[in-house]
């Protein structure tokens, strides 16, 4: 056993030092490149640059991770707190790289800040940061973008132009404005450089990936660059952006809570994007909640009524709902929820959008063949015990005991967040089974999970009744498509009924259970003790 783990070791370390070599190259290219051009060039402009950059961010990482694992075993007492050093010096070398090379870096990197259930602890509270820390363009620079597109002059367009943006990202940067007719906008301006940089960076970060993929063969994360490659070129259309904003709005236009601003046409281009401004506080603003007397339950359970719907009913899923792009504003008719940046959707098959929803019924009601069942539908097959708690957040235990019972506690969610590195070879192996839709919900599912955690509230049985209804309205909408007989279709139809029936009673039961009702009548019903 031993002579085996000698063997895959220098193998690991051949292939590094392979990889080195080609890093080592890049490097020398772009250093001939910069001293030929002269040093008062913006260096990030050039890909060879950004890809050295990258690649010896990577090898460095991939050295620092060689060492531990050939110094230490996991069974050494000290295994843990090394590990738990290199994690921590990999992601802010990680988080450096991609601050210095912007644009597309800065995106995964924000994609992996938000997997809090399925990175290392160290890795996701590192890259968090990158949220709130992108990079501004020069304003000139943006106005020319506007005037490109639009062809008018921004004065000609806008009789005021805030030159402080409201919000930057990774691709855009948003600024308020003032139109003609007093209507105030906001508008979402691309930064100048990024599209132009994207198809460079994208190739940069597959051949890394793969390479990494190649030197540590278990820890495969292919799908991140596949998934970047994919949806970059999407997010980057923002008329296919607003398309997305009208969609969703008239999708989820029965919840009159909800709020997606306007799309002014006229003043929209691929780069450009003018909508209605909307005002509200970022739904994981707590004081702005107490200052306006509104519900943080409330909030929460109408953000899962909306993803409910959207995910099991709809199969047309908004994929990017960070604290940044949810607003929460009071009105007489209680609190409004408003849904920002469009650009990144997910849209479901009718099979996948079944066998998940069978997955969370499942995993609701405790049914572990269940799990097992649709887990393997899914392509998980043996892992789909683990499968179960990255999707729920819960330990197996809760999972088996009913997780509409029993209350996360801060002991569990610390004991999760812990495992995570325990068990990231296998969570590596799921990701790279599931099919690619699954992805963007895990991420979603996290993000979700990240603002109920800032405002101090988790989900209870009144939420998880609402994903059982929308789950079995899911399933039994998608059968009787599939009936040919009046016969099939009452009986689906009456079974569709009953147990929505029967949820509904239940949600009385533990209305009254928990309310100032029940409370007297135990008191005074109870039997005397004698």
């Amino acid at each position: 056993m031993l002579c085996l783990d000698a063997v895959v070791l220098v193998n690991s370390m051949l292939r590094l030092k392979k990889l080195i070599k080609i890093v080592l190259l890049g490097g020398v290219s772009g250093g001939t490149f910069y001293l030929t051009c002269g040093n008062d060039l913006d260096l990030t402009s050039f890909g060879v640059v950004r890809f050295g950059r990258a690649a010896l961010a990577a090898v460095c990482i991939a050295v620092d991770y060689k060492l531990l694992f050939s110094k230490y075993d996991k069974s050494h007492p000290e295994y843990s707190h090394a590990l738990h050093q290199v994690h921590l010096k990999s992601s802010l070398r990680l988080r450096n790289m991609c601050c210095k090379n912007g644009g597309v870096f800065i995106k995964v990197g924000q994609h992996l800040g938000s997997l809090d259930y399925l990175l290392p602890e160290e890795y996701v509270q590192t890259m968090k940061v990158l949220h709130n820390q992108a990079p501004q363009s020069d304003l000139t620079l943006l106005k020319q973008v506007i005037e490109e597109d639009l062809g008018r002059k921004v004065e000609d367009i806008f009789v005021e132009f805030d030159p402080i943006p409201l919000g930057a990202a990774s691709l855009a940067q948003v600024h308020k404005a003032k139109l003609a007719n007093g209507q105030v906008v906001a508008v979402k301006i691309q930064h100048p450089k990024v599209k132009a940089r994207s198809y460079v960076d994208i190739k940069t970060m597959e051949f890394l990936v793969h390479a990494l993929g190649w030197v540590f063969p278990d820890f495969n994360y292919i799908w991140l660059a596949e998934e970047t490659k994919k949806n970059l070129p999407v997010e980057l259309d923002f008329l296919n952006e607003g398309m997305n904003c009208e969609r969703i709005g008239k999708i989820l236009s029965p919840f009159k809570f909800l709020k997606v601003p306007a799309i002014y046409w006229n003043l929209s281009s691929d780069r450009v994007l003018t909508m209605e401004f909307c005002e509200g506080g970022k739904v994981d603003n707590v004081q702005y909640m107490k200052e306006h007397n509104i519900s943080v339950n409330q909030i929460t359970e109408r953000l899962g009524q909306l993803y409910s719907q959207m995910i099991f009913v709809e199969g047309y899923v908004h994929c990017d709902p960070h604290p940044g792009n949810v607003l929460v504003h009071p009105t007489d008719s209680g609190p409004q929820i408003i849904l920002l940046d469009h650009g990144l959707y997910q849209t479901l098959t009718d099979d996948f959008r079944m066998h998940y929803s069978k997955m969370w019924l499942a995993m609701i009601n405790a049914d572990v063949e269940g799990m097992k069942t649709h887990a393997t539908a899914l392509n998980v097959g043996d892992l789909f015990g683990l499968f179960a708690c990255m999707l729920t957040a819960r330990s197996w235990k809760s999972l088996t005991e009913g997780i509409d019972k029993k209350k996360l506690t801060p002991e569990e969610n610390m004991q999760i967040k812990e495992s995570v590195s325990k068990y990231l070879m296998d969570i590596s192996t799921i990701l790279n089974r599931v099919p690619r839709q699954m992805l963007l919900l895990l991420k979603t599912n996290d993000v979700l999970r990240g603002i109920e955690q800032s405002l101090k509230s988790h989900p209870g049985s009144a939420s998880f009744m609402n994903m059982s209804r929308c789950c079995i309205k899911a399933v039994t909408d998608w059968e009787l498509n599939l009936c040919h007989s009046w016969h099939c279709y009452i009986r689906i139809k009456l079974y569709q009924k009953i147990q929505l029936a029967r949820l509904s009673l239940y949600s009385v039961y533990l209305w009254f259970t928990s309310s100032t009702l029940a409370t007297l009548t135990r008191k005074y019903w109870s039997p005397a003790v004698s």
